[in-house]
């Protein structure tokens, strides 16, 4: 569990984020516009959108478009917690590759998954990326035994 829980208001201000983002998203191909915001242990929101590319594997996903630009704008050290909206019926997780780039910034960071339905997800990251690969990994391996 995150030592920061967002209060109602700070989810509410990241569910707007990520609507708002979603309609930012370059979709020409899929045409599934996908935002994301991330709130970081300071209390601040960052969105971002999918980026689609005519090469298909370099598009880049709402949830990491959030995290590269909150790090290189604002340093971001720790993420609390990610609300991912869909414009579909139901919600919709994060990929794979977005759950192993929010690992590096918050293993236990709280997940909502919002859509144009009624239903949610509310999830932790470790619950959706159990016994996953960090930086921990990392420096464990480093260590002589």
């Amino acid at each position: 569990m995150p030592q920061h829980t967002p209060t109602p208001a700070q989810w509410a201000a990241l569910e707007h984020a990520a609507r708002d983002a979603a309609r930012r998203a370059y979709v020409p191909y899929s045409r599934f516009a996908v935002g994301a915001a991330i709130l970081d242990a300071q209390g601040q929101i960052y969105p971002g959108c999918n980026v689609e590319n005519a090469s298909y594997g370099l598009a880049n996903c709402a949830e990491r478009t959030a995290i590269y630009s909150a790090r290189v704008l604002h340093d971001l050290q720790e993420i609390v917690a990610v609300c991912v909206y869909t414009p579909t019926a139901t919600p919709t997780s994060p990929c794979g590759a977005c759950r192993q780039v929010l690992n590096e910034f918050g293993p236990g960071m709280l997940v909502r998954c919002i859509c144009d339905g009624s239903e949610r997800i509310d999830t932790t990251l470790d619950v959706l990326l159990p016994h996953a690969f960090g930086p921990k990994n990392l420096s464990d391996a480093a260590s002589p035994t």
